[in-house]
């Protein structure tokens, strides 16, 4: 029997998943005592992208509710995530201000972080690293996992090996984004990187995009890995990961010891569940096994947001094209792994190709920025007319000569106010200035967040919705509440 350590993801990849990163921290302090007492060895609970959501999106102060999440869980091991070159949006960030986000996380009560690059640039890899040490965290850096001619078991040990190389990285993260890791490839990929990692433990992120990751996770239980992701059941599967609930039945099942106490788990996904309703987001449910999926690997929420994004130019019907242009002009760019940023590159060009009519007419500046290096080493060679039409535009010569400005802290603090905090001068290099001043005229984050925290008064909402009743009443202890509907005679 081995003992199975859980990550818990509810409060970021499983909401940014299902909910497109719309958790305010008055969501999840209702339960957020209930989280600490499950026994997860780390709850991940925000990223940079995360950050601008709360920000432009609901004006609330993301430090402020990083610390009510930090005091209603003080036990638990926090971890947020970076890029080993960029923080928010699809381009590159200054050293100076990766190494101010993350030591200023810190301050803030973040003990571990996650550290990704899909090119796989080892050296800004380690070099972040060993910012994390240097400010008092752990570091995880993670392996994402994806499928091409040149991706192959060879090519994930080498880079598994090398960054378990690197001095201060405490566990390895084997990522499959999208959901598309093969059973039978798991048989034989998953001890390979057990091997390939030496000491250093392995963590499985496993989305449940095809409904494989519950299988995955066994077959790597079984080969010596010993810490899984998962989330609470209704802010997991589908583009999320598995729930902690199932995996630890799984676990159990096969003779294994799944470290968390399960009992609270119930309520806490309840809790979502509600949230989920009130606010209008789905409630994670499995999905069936799809070979579109697998073809175009595409995670989390991009098919939403390229249909949204065809929606816009009146070309929904277009969808299923724009899909197939997925996979065409991955493999055009290199194969890059379809995580963040290059599903959005690639995502973002499949859909201009079909959207113009004439394919690579329109290249953004970021993919721009990748196809002439500056992002890391591309998997595999560009096709050749693709860089032609797109470094020999005006545009992309200019980005073949650029290269990375790194100003100091003190340029970029006297750019943005000298007598800023760190917490405030990262929030408004991340973001604009009117979404910054929208947010602190707000005032404080909502603690309590009705929808969140009264299932009764959502209960007659609904039944208001649903039924043709001139009122409906509620008794709930003290509480008195009724709904009316106005009278078709009155004027």
């Amino acid at each position: 029997m081995s003992t199975v350590e859980f990550v818990d993801q509810t409060l970021r990849d499983g909401q940014q998943s299902l909910w497109g990163m719309r958790m305010r921290a008055g969501h999840a302090l209702p339960v957020a005592a209930a989280i600490d007492r499950v026994g997860y060895s780390v709850v991940d609970v925000t990223g940079s992208s995360q950050f601008e959501v709360q920000v432009r999106h609901h004006h609330d102060n993301p430090w402020e509710g990083l610390d009510l999440l930090r005091a209603a869980m003080p036990t638990a091991t926090l971890r947020a995530g970076t890029r080993s070159n960029g923080i928010v949006g699809m381009g590159l960030t200054p050293y100076c201000m990766l190494d101010l986000w993350v030591t200023t996380l810190a301050k803030h009560g973040i003990d571990s972080f996650w550290i990704f690059d899909c090119l796989f640039n080892i050296d800004e890899m380690a070099r972040m690293v060993g910012t994390v040490t240097g400010a008092g965290a752990t570091a995880s850096p993670q392996v994402m996992f994806g499928t091409s001619p040149v991706h192959t078991d060879a090519y994930f040990a080498d880079k598994v090996a090398q960054l378990a190389a690197v001095e201060g990285v405490r566990s390895l993260l084997i990522g499959d984004e999208a959901g598309v890791l093969a059973v039978e490839r798991a048989v034989g990929f998953l001890p390979a990187m057990v091997a390939a990692a030496g000491d250093v433990p392995l963590e499985m992120h496993f989305h449940n995009t095809t409904g494989l990751a519950p299988v995955n996770h066994l077959i790597g239980v079984e080969a010596g890995i010993r810490i899984v992701h998962t989330a609470v059941e209704s802010l997991a599967n589908g583009p999320s990961m598995p729930s902690a609930a199932n995996t630890a039945d799984n676990l159990r099942r096969r003779g294994h010891d799944p470290d968390i106490d399960i009992a609270p788990l119930a309520g806490i996904s309840t809790h979502f569940a509600r949230v989920a309703r009130a606010e209008g987001h789905p409630v994670g449910a499995p999905r069936e096994y799809s070979v579109a999926v697998i073809d175009q690997q595409l995670p989390g929420g991009m098919t939403g947001t390229l249909r949204n994004q065809l929606v816009q130019y009146g070309m929904v019907h277009r969808l299923d094209e724009v899909l197939a242009e997925v996979t065409v002009v991955r493999a055009e760019m290199g194969f890059p792994i379809m995580a963040t940023p290059y599903s959005q590159l690639v995502g973002i060009q499949a859909l201009l190709n079909v959207v113009t009519g004439e394919r690579y007419s329109m290249v953004p500046d970021e993919n721009l920025m990748y196809l002439a290096g500056h992002m890391g080493p591309h998997p595999a060679p560009v096709d050749p007319e693709v860089l032609d039409k797109a470094l020999g535009s005006e545009r992309g010569r200019q980005f073949q000569r650029w290269t990375a400005p790194q100003p100091s802290l003190a340029e970029v603090r006297h750019a943005h106010g000298d007598t800023l905090s760190d917490e405030e001068l990262i929030l408004r290099f991340l973001m604009p200035d009117p979404d910054v001043d929208a947010m602190y005229a707000a005032g404080p984050v909502p603690q309590h967040l009705p929808v969140a925290e009264t299932p009764g008064a959502e209960l007659v909402v609904e039944l208001m919705r649903s039924s043709k009743a001139a009122y409906v009443a509620l008794d709930h202890g003290d509480v008195h509440l009724t709904l009316s509907r106005p009278s078709s005679s009155t004027v």
